[in-house]
């Protein structure tokens, strides 16, 4: 057995001790590495230099349940049971599936170093499917769940617009109801919606109330997508995440039935904001995992490239370079690690509160993370970081995919000050109960 690469897994799998991963979690991983290995990382750079990945990759993860564990912990277990779900791979119970399981999940998908391959596969399934599972009516959930749950059926977000992204209270595709009270008619467009192109349905964001209405006048709907009457799609060409579908959506007098409200009208902010936190999270994995891939490539490279009559890793500012991108790359990934362990012991409604902000945060600190250490990488690959081909072409890949880390999921301005706003918000919040309290 090989020894492994320094910084090329968490030390966890380094054979490290840890507080967090128990046998269910080791089990997990050993079950699900070779079959992402297989099915997904052999041919990744390939797929996503060809832009799209086979059709049958989508199936064989569906047709091994393989989609299910990128949905947010706990899972929907009475639906996965009713559809004949007990188990996901390794024999690991639907209702044993925690946010540590739902962590390695996100982190060997990523394993290959770009993330397009592995959002044409998941996006959907991650944050399309969510606000139907826990905001839609019973109704609502009946007719569309099982397509989804099953990946008989693919789905996306649709929330940003040319003019609306990080502000999602911008946004002005509308939804007006016809004369008739049956149907929304939605009108207006949606930009850079990851996998929109093969989806069949949307979970989408519209305004249903007046124009100025902000947040208050935002809804979600099930909007149906592929070879639906109005509805246009074309492939946006972006720098990087290319094969995952990033797809332009027109929406042209679209009739929308009503009964494809999610949750209530008026309520919309509040579930993108709500769905937004294990996006956010699950961004902040798979990015992670990218800067450990770069990382670990330039160590492995400087060990054996030779310069001036000796390896470069002989040299004290190549090392410096390397301590400083490890130092990050470790913090953050403990960081990660971290959040999802208060997952597991916290509920639904308390983490969404207390971890709400800082979420916006770790995924933030996790495109910085990217950039110095894809920026590491490049500048130590030298020529051949720069070169989309041969020793660095998957250094070059990564490092045109730093943008895409950074802007999706919120962009990091955004999110750095969001996250200083909600921890203000929250500590003024229990300052006031604490201060209404009574005295005794």
């Amino acid at each position: 057995m090989a020894v492994p690469i320094p910084f090329s897994d968490p030390s966890w799998l380094m054979g490290l001790p840890s507080a967090h991963f128990n046998d269910s979690h080791r089990k997990w991983h050993a079950a699900i590495r070779p079959f992402i290995q297989k099915h997904l990382i052999e041919r990744s750079i390939e797929w996503d230099k060809s832009e799209t990945l086979p059709e049958h990759v989508f199936a064989d993860f569906a047709a091994a349940n393989m989609l299910i564990p990128a949905l947010p912990a706990p899972l929907p277990v009475a639906w996965l049971k009713r559809l004949g779900v007990h188990e996901l791979l390794g024999g690991l119970k639907v209702e044993e599936f925690d946010y540590l399981h739902s962590l390695i999940f996100a982190d060997e998908m990523a394993r290959a170093g770009v993330a397009g391959p592995s959002a044409s596969l998941t996006t959907g399934m991650a944050f399309g499917v969510p606000p139907i599972l826990k905001f839609g009516s019973r109704q609502l959930q009946e007719r569309f769940l099982p397509d989804l749950l099953l990946a008989r059926k693919r789905s996306c977000i649709a929330i940003t617009e040319s003019d609306a992204g990080s502000d999602v209270a911008g946004i002005t595709t509308t939804a007006v109801k016809s004369s008739d009270g049956k149907h929304y008619i939605v009108n207006g467009t949606k930009k850079w919606i990851t996998n929109g192109i093969w989806a069949d349905y949307s979970s989408m964001a519209v305004r249903t109330g007046p124009p100025g209405s902000g947040a208050a006048g935002l809804s979600m709907l099930v909007v149906p997508l592929k070879g639906y009457p109005g509805v246009t799609m074309r492939r946006l060409k972006v720098g990087g995440q290319v094969s995952a579908g990033t797809t332009f959506i027109e929406l042209d007098e679209v009739r929308v039935p009503v009964k494809n409200l999610i949750g209530e009208e008026g309520m919309g902010m509040r579930y993108v904001m709500t769905n937004f936190n294990h996006e956010r999270l699950s961004i902040a994995v798979g990015v992670t995992r990218q800067a450990r891939v770069a990382l670990s490539a330039a160590f492995e490279y400087v060990m054996k490239r030779e310069a001036f009559g000796r390896p470069l890793m002989d040299q004290p500012v190549v090392r410096h370079r390397l301590a400083k991108a490890g130092a990050l790359l470790e913090s953050q990934w403990a960081w990660v690690e971290q959040f999802a362990f208060q997952m597991t012991r916290m509920a639904k409604d308390d983490a969404d509160r207390e971890l709400g902000g800082l979420t916006g945060l770790l995924k933030a600190q996790a495109g910085i993370v990217l950039r110095e250490c894809a920026d590491t990488a490049v500048i130590l690959f030298g020529g051949n970081g720069y070169t989309r081909s041969g020793q660095g072409e998957l250094v070059e890949m990564i490092y045109r995919e730093v943008p895409g880390a950074r802007i999706p999921g919120g962009s990091e301005d955004v999110l750095l000050d969001l996250a200083v706003r909600q921890l203000v918000k929250l500590f003024q919040a229990k300052t006031k109960a604490l201060d209404q309290s009574p005295r005794i």
